[in-house]
């Protein structure tokens, strides 16, 4: 089985070079409705196109399987389709254009990443340009030197933060979520390492070299 699921959702997509450096030759395919236009425009066939299909062009994909739900449900699309690749037993996934258009949605797009359900899954937003996460404990952030790192405390502060490879370190320090901080610190070196001790920390790597 590929090691990692990528989902493409109906979002934006704001440098298809930049999303193509992030494929990988054994990815799973899956598209999430509308999102079907992005690995088509990638020049990649779908294995599982997934949503109540009200914004995705069918032609041309008789061998890709088709999960159709319907419009009046709880779940957006893109719950349904982690909850897919979850249940396949991918450990790696990858939401791509889950970013842009509509603010509730986005923000939505974020928020399921924060399902408790999903703490044992490499769950990130990527886009190429973007990539975005949630930490309750630790993590290595591979990046580019002048490449921007935003630390966002989601909901309640986050204490007990220790960064490495930052412009500005935290050594044991905190965060709050109705404070600016964390915003827009720069990579120093090619591997960041950033750990925690108590609440939920949005980690948003911004490529400035692309």
């Amino acid at each position: 089985m590929p090691k990692r699921a990528l989902l493409f959702i109906n979002g934006d997509l704001p440098n298809r070079d930049a999303a193509r450096k992030i494929i990988q030759d054994d990815d799973f395919i899956i598209a999430v409705d509308g999102g079907t236009r992005h690995a088509l425009n990638l020049g990649l066939v779908p294995s599982v196109i997934i949503g109540d299909l009200d914004s995705v062009d069918l032609t041309g994909l008789d061998e890709t399987k088709i999960i159709q739900y319907p419009a009046d449900k709880d779940e957006t699309d893109l719950e349904l389709a982690l909850e897919y690749a979850i249940n396949a037993g991918y450990e790696q996934i990858r939401l791509i254009g889950a970013l842009g258009g509509r603010l509730d949605q986005t923000l939505g797009n974020l928020s399921l990443l924060t399902d408790e359900s999903y703490a044992g899954v490499d769950l990130r937003i990527d886009d190429g340009v973007e990539e975005a996460f949630f930490i309750c404990d630790q993590a290595q952030i591979h990046v580019r030197i002048g490449d921007l790192v935003s630390l966002i405390p989601w909901g309640n502060p986050v204490t007990g933060i220790c960064t490495e490879g930052l412009r500005w370190q935290l050594s044991n320090e905190s965060l709050y979520p109705h404070k600016t901080r964390g915003i827009s610190n720069e990579a120093i070196a090619a591997l960041i390492h950033i750990q925690i001790e108590d609440g939920l920390l949005l980690i948003v790597h911004k490529r400035l070299r692309v």
